[in-house]
């Protein structure tokens, strides 16, 4: 067996200063070592082995272990586990700790102290997440889920939904309309529509919010989201709860940051795959090697029919770019680019009733014409800066344009027994924003803190609208030359004895022009006591929303009103021994949702911004390749007035809560498997105050997911996944009333068939399950002549589909 000298002169990162009789004396060290008999050499030393880890037990990679012994250095790097392991002489050692953010630290170890099996604690000085130059979370607490890059570099993702389901975290994301429009997002026990309702889930790519306010369809749509790209990101940080004050408005039930790559390991990456349902997909991109620099450019296309009768004719064109410039050795700017189109036909919500009579296919239609349009693009700056004494100084900028058509038949011939209830609905976009972030590592009662400390400006501006159509056509209307029978109206006073199509449901019509800006302010102050074993977090956050509306059918409904929020958050984490992984922790956070500017121009004596306040306490545990945590939650929700897009009204929920817990587990169960897996229960909920008791409908009361992961064995990488939802009510007085649960399992194969080149494999529900994604209860006409009634509606989850591809990669970096 060969063997080598182990030695070097000096740490990484700046050259030591170290004398020339050192040097010698370490190289005359290693040659008179190794120049001896095997068993004399073993007589002499002996094996150092341990992990480094946070004090809440987090493994940490990539430290440098530096060992001193008799003038002697030896060196060691920890690895993806933590883990580090070298052979050392006998005596007394020293153990110096360094690495990117990290406090350096020193351990000694006696000649007769134990040296295999340690456990070395470090803290660090500023968060590691900001290396990269976008402004993300600063926190480092439990409450923080990461999903990293190789979650998606080998993944088949022809639709956004897939790509949430990676996310996990209690998160349940329906499909509507076979994937075009925005997912519908279920979290802890409400239903968030497309993201905006009950307090929110936020959305961002790079610091830009995909969440869109006052929108044409809903209150924090989600749709931006179908121009990522799967390939391009590097990591999501998931936040459980509304526990950072970097995060404002739709931050109520957490927080999903997406970030980006800005260069790709190879200079040239191409993508081609195929599969059921008429799909196909290709990505090329070119991240060409820069001196000063990093970045690529991006092509990505997507095509579909989906499983359905009418087909989806689903179709999606993303460009995307990244440019980063060095600015000496602290500074960097970023630009970012992205572009992209989205055009579709869809079944969309099928009733249930009609299925199960064998009078629809599962897959069926109603109105062939639904369907959806959407153009969008981004283009965004970011600075950063590292400072005097570890600080950091972060500034973005983003200008975002959209235009966005969508055309529903939700109730079929309900109001309009003759042309039918279609409706078209537009958004004309500009939004614009700014981020600043300042993050300084300080000493606090002579402890270990940091400060965090920002601001954001939101603003767009919106031309949106509410159309009668039929046919794709906005002027149903006008199609009329008499009155409909059993469509109920008021006379129009210039037209007698037709219907006033600005008051009747069967001619719905809003236009508006929105206007909406929130600045916002932060600071969060975090401070580690005894050794790290205590962590104590506070922070505090104000917005400020100004709406401004002029509605171009009904003046009277235009108006201008102001409201602001302050949220506060604490945090603590307590660690009673090092040598036991195990952590108490407590989060609060007060997250705020804003209201549609139309409804709060209509009715501004109604509350502008709602409030959610979130409790979590729990403890997590860390034994080297197994984790676990458990978490008790509670969440009240206030007073909020939801704009309903789809018919122009308004309705109002009352004050509501939600109680439960989450467990959550990781286990490495060899070097190459892991498993991992979450279960969300939430226990109650309901509205506050209401008697008889009014429970909160429209989510699943238990999610579960679990993940088996197979990671580089013999040129194999792959995943298969599990994912439970709960059946639940959609009533919330008849708890008879309920949709069905979910029970599906995906699985992804990756085969390195050379160098540059992969084979990939992903099979859709593995095991066919039936089961349907968004499910609402309302009225509805089928047929002209039939009655009205109420019944389920829903959009069918996809079958089982196999879809194969080839990776190429050239000229790796």
């Amino acid at each position: 067996m060969r063997r080598r000298c182990a030695a070097e002169t000096s740490p990484p990162g700046p050259a030591s200063k170290i004398t020339f009789m050192r040097k010698l004396s370490a190289v005359v060290f290693c040659l008179l070592t190794f120049s001896q008999p095997a068993a004399a050499q073993s007589a002499g030393r002996r094996a150092l082995s341990g992990v480094v880890v946070t004090a809440s037990g987090e493994v940490v990679p990539g430290v440098a272990v530096v060992v001193t012994s008799a003038g002697v250095e030896l060196r060691a790097v920890s690895d993806a586990e933590g883990a580090f392991r070298l052979s050392v002489p006998r005596g007394a050692l020293t153990l110096n700790l360094s690495g990117e953010n990290i406090a350096p630290a020193v351990r000694e170890i006696a000649a007769g102290d134990s040296a295999g099996g340690l456990r070395l604690v470090i803290e660090y000085v500023v968060p590691p997440i900001h290396e990269s130059i976008v402004i993300v979370d600063s926190s480092l607490d439990p409450g923080v889920e990461r999903r990293n890059e190789e979650v998606y570099r080998g993944a088949l993702f022809s639709r956004d939904d897939q790509l949430f389901d990676t996310l996990a975290a209690g998160i349940n994301a329906g499909q509507h309309e076979g994937g075009g429009k925005s997912l519908e997002v279920r979290r802890f026990g409400f239903n968030m529509d497309h993201g905006g309702l009950f307090g929110g889930f936020k959305v961002l790519v790079d610091d830009v919010q995909q969440n869109f306010g006052t929108q044409g369809h809903g209150q924090g749509y989600l749709g931006q989201l179908k121009s990522l790209t799967p390939e391009l990101v590097e990591g999501v940080e998931v936040l459980n709860g509304p526990f950072s004050a970097q995060y404002g408005d739709f931050s109520g039930l957490g927080v999903a940051h997406v970030r980006t790559r800005e260069s790709l390991p190879d200079v040239m990456t191409a993508r081609v795959q195929g599969g059921s349902f008429d799909t196909f997909r290709g990505f090329l991109a070119y991240s060409p090697v820069l001196k000063n620099g990093a970045g690529f450019i991006a092509y990505e296309a997507s095509r579909t029919n989906g499983p359905f009768v009418s087909p989806l004719r689903y179709r999606r064109d993303n460009l995307t770019g990244n440019y980063t410039r060095n600015l000496g050795g602290k500074s960097a700017l970023g630009f970012k680019l992205n572009l992209g189109r989205n055009d579709f036909s869809s079944s969309g919500q099928i009733p249930l009733d009609e299925v199960a009579a064998g009078r629809l296919d599962r897959f069926g239609f109603i109105d062939a014409d639904n369907g959806g349009r959407v153009r969008g693009g981004t283009a965004a700056v970011y600075y950063r800066r590292e400072l005097d004494g570890g600080g950091l100084l972060k500034a973005d900028g983003f200008l975002t344009r959209s235009l966005f058509d969508l055309w529903s038949n939700f109730t079929f011939h309900l109001n309009d027994p003759e042309f039918g209830d279609e409706i078209q609905q537009h958004d004309s976009r500009l939004q614009e924003g700014t981020n600043v972030q300042y993050v300084r590592p300080h000493t606090l009662f002579g402890a270990r803190a940091l400060l965090t400390a920002g601001g954001n400006l939101q603003s767009f501006q919106t031309n949106v609208g509410l159309y009668p159509s039929a046919g794709r056509d906005p002027g149903r209307a006008d199609l009329l030359r008499s009155v409909p029978s059993g469509c109920p109206f008021e006379d129009d006073p210039a037209r007698p004895g037709l219907p006033d199509r600005f008051n009747s449901p069967c001619f719905l019509l809003t236009s508006a022009r929105a206007r909406v800006t929130n600045p916002g302010v932060y600071a969060q102050q975090a401070v580690d006591l005894f050794g790290g074993r205590l962590h104590l977090g506070g922070g505090l956050r104000y917005d400020y929303f100004r709406f401004n509306v002029e509605d171009l059918i009904r003046p009277a409904f235009s108006g201008a009103r102001g409201e602001g929020r302050i949220q506060p958050k604490a945090s603590l984490a307590y660690t009673p021994s090092h040598s036991f992984p195990a952590t108490v922790h407590f989060n609060y956070g007060r997250g705020i949702s804003s209201q549609d500017a139309r409804g709060v121009a209509r009715r501004p004596e109604s509350p502008r911004v709602a409030t959610t306040d979130f409790y979590q306490l729990g403890t997590s545990h860390n034994f080297g390749r197994f984790s676990a945590s458990a978490h008790l939650f509670l969440i009240d929700n206030s007073n909020q007035q939801v704009y309903i897009p789809d018919d122009g009204s308004i309705e109002f929920a009352g004050p509501s809560r939600a109680y439960g817990f989450e467990l959550k587990n990781s286990a490495r169960i060899t070097r190459r498997l892991s498993f991992n897996g979450g279960l969300t229960r939430v226990m109650n909920a309901f509205y506050r105050g209401t008697r008889p008791r009014e429970y909160v409908d429209g989510a699943p009361h238990t999610v579960a997911n679990a993940g088996l992961t197979l990671s580089d064995w013999r040129g194999f990488s792959g995943s298969l996944r599990y994912r439970h939802t709960s059946n639940y009510r959609l009533d919330p007085l008849d708890a008879r009333i309920r949709a069905a649960g979910l029970d599906v399992v995906d699985l992804g194969v990756n085969k390195r068939l050379r160098r540059d080149l992969d084979f990939n494999l992903a099979v859709d529900n593995l095991f066919n399950r039936r089961y349907f994604e968004t499910q609402n209860y309302f009225e509805s006409r089928v047929r002209p002549g039939d009655e009205p009634s109420a019944r389920i509606h829903a959009t069918p989850g996809y079958p089982f589909g196999v879809t194969v591809g080839l990776t190429f990669r050239f000229n790796g970096k």
